[in-house]
């Protein structure tokens, strides 16, 4: 049911009274249903993270048990629900992120990475991508590339500490190769003279998504990585990969960076650590930077980082990836990309899929201009089809998600679904194509 009363609660990415409001009261699987008892295909994991699904039992019982247990354990303290979780973190991790510091959300986890990042660098820049999402809170709002975000954050406080570079993305690139490799050379290079033209000394770290998250769902073409590596290590910057959507199984590995066969020097991830059963977020950081900081101490903290209760669901939900979850992503990956696939040659409005695993993005622009239909970054009032396009197939039974900016419709399911699950949405998306188009 879409409501539009006087509900007290005021939603998040609100739009205003004229915005209406889904009420879901329950769910099973990959399927919510709202308060009319309508049921959907949840095609969007909520906001990218229900991972395991919305009943998984054994999390619930782990919660459970941990809060009849010891309900809180300060941050400043330890306990074996913590411990273990770091343990598992780190075991899961690529390469030396071996020492996990604990958050809440991913976007102050992704404020905590910078902090460690300044501080051991002794510099004050961070370096992220045009295009970009890596949280609201302040510091990483004006991280994220995404102007409607920043723009929103620094209305009426500057910020500092951060500069951008542009993506490499292959479809509509800022860049001229013919090709996804020689876009990868473009991209790194124009990477290399950014911090060149920042000054080396003054940057401490370039924070990047390995695959895009709500800003688009793009992938990097090969070797960007291995390039963006070998430029960090060169003019001795941290590599900081932002793993909050990416990363427990969305694209098919662990992390979205064991795609890529690069290690990072940091980690951050939120999300999918507990299929959003409970807020939990941190930074997996390699030895090195984890023995300066224990050698020197952290003066900051946030109350709930570390959960207990958070951390409970973090090792059943890390269970339940390794009994089949992430091996089923990677199964229906090819099949999922398939299928959108042939929307892209079927509706000449589809402009371009892109994704990795079970995070994809279905772009739109008008054939007979290439462009957007309609620019949301600069037409913000104008009325987008591609909202039409999300509301049909919700009407199908299907909820996707927007993407930044909103020119395309971002698919996200629940680790567990199907084929059949596959094939409903897909249906749904196609339906929402030809009642708009």
């Amino acid at each position: 049911m879409a409501r539009t009363g006087r509900s007290r609660n005021i939603p998040h990415w609100y739009g205003g009274d004229d915005d209406e409001v889904l009420s879901l009261t329950s769910g099973e699987g990959a399927r919510v249903t709202d308060d009319d008892a309508a049921q959907y295909l949840d095609f969007m994991a909520q906001l990218y993270c229900v991972n395991a699904g919305h009943s998984c039992e054994p999390i619930v019982d782990a919660m459970t048990a941990q809060a009849r247990e010891i309900p809180y354990v300060s941050s400043s303290k330890t306990t074996p629900a913590r411990d273990e979780l770091a343990a598992r973190l780190a075991d899961r991790a690529p390469g030396d992120l071996n020492d996990v510091f604990f958050s809440v959300s991913g976007s102050e986890a992704n404020e905590s990475a910078i902090q460690i990042a300044r501080e051991l660098q002794d510099a004050p820049k961070v370096l992220t991508r045009w295009r970009s999402y890596h949280g609201s809170t302040y510091a990483a709002g004006a991280l994220s590339g995404d102007p409607e975000t920043r723009a929103a954050v620094e209305r009426h406080a500057g910020t500092t500490g951060h500069g951008k570079f542009l993506p490499p993305m292959v479809n509509n690139s800022p860049f001229d190769g013919d090709t996804p490799e020689a876009i990868a050379e473009q991209a790194a290079d124009h990477l290399e003279f950014v911090i060149k033209n920042e000054g080396p000394d003054s940057v401490a770290a370039v924070l990047t998504e390995p695959v895009a998250g709500t800003s688009g769902a793009y992938p990097a073409p090969p070797g960007y990585f291995e390039r963006v590596r070998e430029i960090c290590d060169a003019y001795d910057v941290l590599l900081i990969v932002d793993e909050v959507i990416s990363g427990f199984g969305r694209c098919g590995d662990w992390f979205g960076i064991g795609t890529e066969g690069v290690e990072p020097d940091m980690i951050t991830f939120a999300k999918g650590v507990t299929s959003a059963y409970a807020p939990l977020a941190g930074v997996i950081a390699d030895e090195g930077i984890a023995a300066e900081i224990r050698a020197e101490g952290h003066p900051l903290g946030q109350t709930f980082a570390g959960h207990p209760v958070a951390c409970a669901a973090g090792n059943a939900a890390m269970d339940a990836y390794a009994d089949g979850l992430i091996e089923n992503a990677r199964e229906l990956a090819p099949y999922l990309e398939a299928r959108l696939r042939d929307l892209e040659e079927q509706h000449d409005e589809v402009a371009h899929v892109h994704g990795r695993g079970l995070l994809w993005a279905v772009e739109f622009a008008d054939p007979e201009t290439g462009e957007p239909y309609v620019d949301p970054r600069v037409e913000p009032d104008a009325d987008n089809p591609v909202e039409d396009v999300r509301e049909v197939a919700r009407e199908h039974g299907v909820l996707f998600g927007s993407g930044r900016p909103d020119t395309q419709v971002l698919c996200s399911p629940p680790l567990c679904i199907d084929r059949d699950d596959v094939e409903e949405a897909v249906d749904a998306l196609a339906a929402g194509i030809e009642a708009t188009f």
